[in-house]
């Protein structure tokens, strides 16, 4: 087997594990469930019937009598492929959405205007044993184990945590103060569910906030409860406050594995097994973890949301057949404000309804011609050939990949290369046939007598009609690439959008010093939230990198730029000038292959330059409903 260890089973008590992988709560579970995991985590549920504590006000309290029948149908949903069902316990303390009152360690009122009331002894009792009795439920429900949500800011790292925590009584103030109400609820859930039964328990072993609870007093935390623990699981980050929710889901501006070594430290002080999460994108770093003994198991969020076969993949040594993560954040809600939530590499989530498990057979077999090797050609090529279709893939370039070619240079851009690489392999493994260093025209496309054609011809670049843009030190950000040492050590960048920002950040690693121009008052106005807030973390920590919003450029001289800020001309000085103002695309070469066969479709960045996620989902249902 490729991955041993990641396959090993283990026993906890009575159960025994298939493997070491665990599907966290994040995305739907129903594919996971059929993935291979070892223990699917069914979502979470509130531990109280009382609205001050649901993460939702329209959220049900999943045993109650109406209830209980779908919440029975998450175990056998997790059991139907050898998986144990796990269910995760939370209270959202003093951020619950809540029309009335919210309760947490200190009383405020929200900037929603609801009250948060501090707790009082009556209500810990009371929210202790709402813990102990959905953990009961939970056990006789059929439910193989528990996780108790310690971390990301919900109630009981809010008592933990001295970022929240400014009580002055005995639940306050001192770590064994900060640590009496969540030890009491871990007590109460113990005593309730009995000791045959798992209980496992997620925390942040960093808030990665200033001012939030230091490692050693939440391993301290850990080994003060351990005895009435049976597994831990080490996460970090925030959820709610959003500076520190880019690092419970990092971002591409975070390393892979980042909360490992928090994971192996506990390990050394524990005898229970520990769990890591966090940016484990491959079997390979998750093997690696597992084989140095830093943790037991694995616990994937968002490669199970790109690809919910990532585990039977690796099973079976495959795993260049799975479909890489990008961290985009465009799965996660709050990243996009719910306007356009979805995964750039897989576009049946949140849209199981449009989009099977597997591509269906097209009854009448065509000849399809698709322009353009890039992510969206790619995928439209892959989808129409598993209908069964005749494809044929034009690039004009002698390598696949489109402008995902530039990620291969770019730390930050890993995993977009990943997903590079994964689409050639797999047109590799397909009957496409590809015609490469082929530029298309329309006599081309005609000799070929295609019944579809399929334009993903992508974007150019677009220059401004700036004074001086056709000087000799002035190029455009794509044919920067590969050449950085030759670059002068002054460089200004010109247009602040997500590439230029995170070309920015490549090229002062490279010990260039870089000053990005950019003419609106945000960065990379093209990113979603999460995205924007990795990048601002990220580019403050970079000595050789500066910016200026609404600084528009006049024009660029041998010696450097002229911009207008506030109304006010200001000059800088510059050996190289990097133009990064955007993508255009080209209406009348699309229209150029138009008039050989009805059905031509255009996908991708050549009807707008967006993103992968669009490319993606445009290319599957144009090549699925051949």
């Amino acid at each position: 087997m490729k991955f041993p260890n990641l396959f090993k089973p283990m026993r906890i008590k009575n159960v025994i594990f298939n493997n070491r992988i665990i599907a966290t709560p994040a995305g739907p579970f129903q594919d996971k469930a059929l993935g291979g995991a070892g223990v699917i985590i069914t979502g979470s549920a509130n531990v109280s019937r009382k609205r001050a504590s649901y993460s939702r006000p329209d959220e049900p309290y999943i045993f109650d009598k109406y209830e209980r029948e779908a919440t029975k149908k998450r175990v056998v949903i997790a059991h139907q492929a050898g998986a144990k069902a796990s269910l995760e316990l939370i209270h959202s303390g003093q951020y619950a959405r809540v029309d009335d009152y919210a309760i947490g360690p200190v009383g405020y009122v929200r900037n929603d205007g609801i009250e948060v009331k501090a707790m009082d002894e009556q209500m810990m009792n009371e929210v202790a044993n709402d813990w102990a009795v959905t953990a009961k439920n939970a056990k006789e429900m059929g439910f193989d184990l528990v996780m108790l949500h310690f971390g990301h800011g919900w109630l009981p790292a809010e008592f933990l945590s001295p970022l929240f925590n400014k009580r002055t009584d005995k639940f306050g103030g001192s770590f064994e103060n900060r640590a009496r109400f969540p030890k009491m609820i871990i007590d109460r859930v113990r005593e309730a569910v009995g000791q045959d039964f798992i209980i496992d328990m997620r925390i942040s072993a960093s808030e990665c906030v200033d001012g939030s609870i230091e490692f050693d007093d939440v391993l301290k935390f850990i080994k003060l409860v351990e005895d009435q623990l049976d597994m831990v699981h080490i996460s970090a980050g925030l959820d709610l406050n959003h500076e520190g929710n880019v690092h419970m889901a990092p971002t591409i501006f975070k390393e892979h594995m980042p909360n490992v070594e928090w994971a192996a430290e506990v390990k050394r002080h524990v005898s229970i097994p520990v769990t890591v999460v966090g940016a484990i994108m491959n079997p390979s770093e998750a093997e690696s973890i597992l084989a140095e003994g830093k943790a037991d198991f694995i616990a994937l969020g968002r490669p199970l949301i790109a690809d919910p076969f990532w585990p039977a993949k690796a099973k079976e040594g495959r795993d260049e057949d799975i479909v890489p993560c990008l961290r985009c954040q465009f799965c996660y809600h709050i990243s996009t404000e719910r306007k356009n939530v979805g995964c750039s590499v897989n576009p049946r989530y949140t849209r199981p309804d449009l989009v099977p498990l597997q591509v269906p057979k097209a009854e009448d077999k065509k000849r399809v011609v698709v322009i353009g090797g890039g992510p969206a050609g790619m995928k439209a090529a892959l989808v129409a050939d598993q209908r069964g279709h005749e494809v044929i893939l034009i690039e004009k370039e002698k390598e696949l990949g489109g402008a995902l070619r530039y990620a291969e240079y770019e730390e930050l851009k890993i995993d977009l290369y990943h997903y590079m690489k994964y689409l050639i392999t797999q047109i590799d493994k397909s009957k496409v046939t590809v015609m490469r260093n082929v530029e298309a025209t329309k006599a081309i496309i005609d000799d070929l007598t295609p019944d579809a054609v399929i334009i993903a011809i992508g974007a150019k670049p677009f220059t401004p009609p700036i004074k001086g843009v056709e000087l000799p030190h002035v190029v455009q950000a794509l044919d920067v690439y590969g050449r950085i040492d030759q670059l002068s050590d002054q460089i200004v960048l010109i247009g602040g959008g997500s590439t230029g920002c995170e070309l920015g950040i490549e090229l002062a690693r490279n010990g260039k010093h870089v000053t990005i121009l950019e003419g609106t008052d945000q960065l990379a106005s093209n990113g979603n939230m999460l995205y924007r807030i990795g990048l601002r973390q990220t580019m403050e920590q970079e000595d050789n990198l500066d910016w200026e919003l609404n600084a528009y450029c006049q024009e660029i001289t041998n010696q450097g730029v002229k911009y207008l800020q506030d109304g006010i001309e200001k000059f800088i000085d510059a050996g190289t000038v990097i133009m990064s103002t955007g993508m255009r695309a080209n209406p009348a070469q699309n229209e150029s292959f138009y008039g050989s066969v009805v059905d031509t479709f255009v996908i991708g960045d050549a009807i707008k330059p967006r993103n992968v996620m669009d490319a993606t989902r445009e290319a599957y249902f144009i090549a699925a409903n051949l």
